[in-house]
């Protein structure tokens, strides 16, 4: 039986940034800030953890500074150790890894991987918001004897350029994998995490950067279904990809459903996060807040409805907040009228601003603007 122990976690901080160009202009995928106090990182490392693995590679492309900052040690996910622990793997070959794939930064580090004892390696992206119990995936792994599991979902796929779309047997074989473009109605769609022998992984990188192939899901995956036994692992908690603007607004106001709280905040399976000490929310008198996620830090003296505000949010006397997601510290003016409106972080609203969006089409703000 297959244990968190002997598995490495490897997540890829940059994947898909391109599909979220206003939240990735300065931060990678990975330093994202969502639900009040997260970035999606935390869910990514938190679910490794939470499932035994000790061990985890975290590789960077560029922009990464936040999320530097935002891990630094390791210590807030219990990996600041002696051996094992957290490891950033700087962006070697990042201008190949950009453009040819994910098989090329595997190859960047080659090293690290040689290095490694763990028997299996457990390759996630960063940009899907769940809480996935590893465990279960570990015992279907072993149970089926498999060479590599992809975890999928089953539904209808995000809209992007390129989905991963799987035929499975009624025992989780995979008997054929689909690669398209656009969304599609009831299907298996992975969602960037698979499970792989290290020795074999790093076989079949060697293999694809000997002919110059860097795609993982259309070089390894694909190219190799008739020779390897792959199964699917389906997962069928809540989970929210990140794959638009309007993906990521709907993903935080989901949030809203306590069942959807429930499911990705589970008591016994906790999301860790890097700790800001900061005073409790303080509420005015004549504020008003309503089916709102408010973080520590917050000073609330107007009106408030079904809106996420991060850390450090000012909401002054006669604003008004609708359908909004407010990032780090920004300030809202006396009268400011806003409806579907997502600002980053330290946005300053002056008074009496109007500035509305809709729930298909949301308004921006970007980092560090004064309106």
């Amino acid at each position: 039986m297959m244990r968190g122990n002997e598995v490495i976690g490897i997540l890829f901080a940059y994947v898909h940034e391109e599909r979220v160009r206003e939240l990735t202009e300065n931060r990678v995928m990975a330093s994202i800030p969502y639900g009040g106090r997260y970035r999606l990182v935390d869910f990514a490392l938190s679910n490794l953890v939470n499932s035994g693995v000790n061990k985890v590679g975290v590789i960077t492309e560029q922009n990464y500074q936040s999320l530097m900052d935002h891990l630094g040690s390791g210590k807030t996910w219990n990996l600041s150790r002696k051996r094992e622990g957290l490891f950033l793997l700087p962006p070697f070959g990042a201008e190949i890894s950009r453009t040819d794939g994910l098989v090329s930064s595997l190859a960047s580090i080659h090293r690290f991987l040689k290095n490694s004892k763990e028997e299996y390696v457990l390759i996630s992206n960063c940009d899907t918001v769940s809480n996935i119990d590893y465990r279960d995936v570990f015992r279907f792994h072993s149970e089926k004897n498999a060479d590599i599991t992809v975890i999928y979902r089953h539904g209808t796929s995000p809209d992007t350029d390129k989905n991963v779309v799987y035929t499975v047997d009624p025992e989780g074989y995979v008997l054929d994998i689909l690669i398209k473009r656009g969304s599609d109605q009831n299907c298996n769609y992975g969602i960037g995490k698979c499970i792989i022998r290290r020795q074999k992984l790093m076989d079949l990188v060697d293999d694809c950067m000997s002919r110059n192939l860097y795609d993982f899901d259309r070089d390894i995956m694909q190219r190799n279904l008739k020779d390897m036994k792959i199964y699917g692992y389906e997962y069928t908690g809540a989970a929210y990809t990140i794959s638009s603007f309007k993906d990521y607004f709907e993903a935080n106001m989901a949030l809203m459903d306590p069942k959807v709280r429930t499911q990705l905040f589970p008591a016994e399976h906790p999301i860790y996060t890097k700790v800001r000490d900061d005073m409790p929310a303080k509420y005015g008198l004549g504020s008003s807040v309503e089916n709102s996620i408010v973080a520590d830090g917050c000073v609330i003296d107007g009106e408030v409805e079904n809106c996420v505000l991060f850390r450090g949010v000012r909401v002054k006397k006669g604003a008004k907040l609708r359908n909004c997601v407010i990032m780090q510290d920004c300030v809202i003016g006396e009268g400011t009228k806003l409806e579907y409106v997502v600002a980053d972080k330290n946005v300053e609203f002056d008074m009496n601003r109007n500035m509305s969006g809709s729930s298909s089409y949301p308004v921006y703000v970007a980092k560090g603007s004064r309106v």
